[in-house]
């Protein structure tokens, strides 16, 4: 595990260089909050490191349902029962088995691996709620209720899949050759470019993603919206 801190966010990242999964773990004036678990493996060395700060867990919080961000879920729970999980309203039904598309959503195979967990969400998220410091924003794409937080005071994006960087920085559902995993796993690329695009309105400062490192402002973002741009519009045009 390799940690890389800025400031109050601790980056922790797992089987770096090749395949790197993050999770940030976020300190806050009564305790802990955690974006995303990692996978089921990665669990013992978070509860290690979170062992090292003289300060309660708070909270987990969960972008979105793949197994790579919610594998350690239940393990960490267990360690700490008093912790309150939080998942966006629409992905708590991936965690129950439920794979169905709603009215409202494109008719398209969700993708990456979904595993049901065993412990159930405190507080089923709604855009615009706010939390630990950070506000809820929609990021739907990558799976139908991905969720992004943003800290409006230090204007800080935790973007989950919604964006990635190793491999070169790219929207969801841009598959880049040398890390084409997020990419792949996309269930509706062209939600993910519309969220993308209003993620990138709020102007954060620096956005941590779930495999990459940090990216300090927007610039190399927008370059990778309009290469996501591009390929969506050639690929209306044929």
């Amino acid at each position: 595990m390799k940690v890389t801190r800025f400031d109050h966010v601790h980056q922790l990242t797992f089987f770096a260089p090749i395949l790197p999964i993050n999770v940030q773990l976020i300190e806050r004036e009564l305790g802990l909050v955690l974006i995303d678990t990692g996978l089921a493996q990665n669990a013992e060395s978070i509860l290690a490191y979170i062992e090292t700060f003289e300060r309660p867990l708070l909270a987990i919080l969960l972008t979105h349902a793949h197994g790579d961000h919610v594998g350690g879920v239940d393990t960490i729970l267990k360690a700490h029962p008093h912790a309150e999980l939080y998942v966006s309203r629409r992905d708590a039904r991936l965690l129950e088995g439920d794979r169905t598309t709603d009215s409202d959503e494109r008719a398209l195979k969700l993708k990456g691996s979904l595993p049901k967990i065993h412990s159930l969400p405190d507080k089923l998220l709604d855009p615009g709620e706010r939390l630990f410091g950070l506000r809820v924003y929609p990021a739907a794409g990558h799976t139908p209720g991905s969720i992004a937080f943003f800290d409006e005071k230090e204007r800080i994006l935790f973007a989950g899949d919604a964006f990635q960087t190793r491999g070169g920085v790219a929207v969801a559902g841009d598959v880049r050759p040398l890390f084409p995993l997020p990419g792949i796993a996309t269930w509706d690329k062209r939600a993910a470019l519309e969220h993308a695009e209003k993620l990138l309105d709020l102007a954060p400062q620096r956005t941590f993603v779930g495999h990459g490192q940090p990216v300090a402002g927007t610039h190399r973002l927008y370059l990778a919206l309009k290469r996501a741009k591009r390929k969506q519009a050639r690929l209306f045009l044929r």
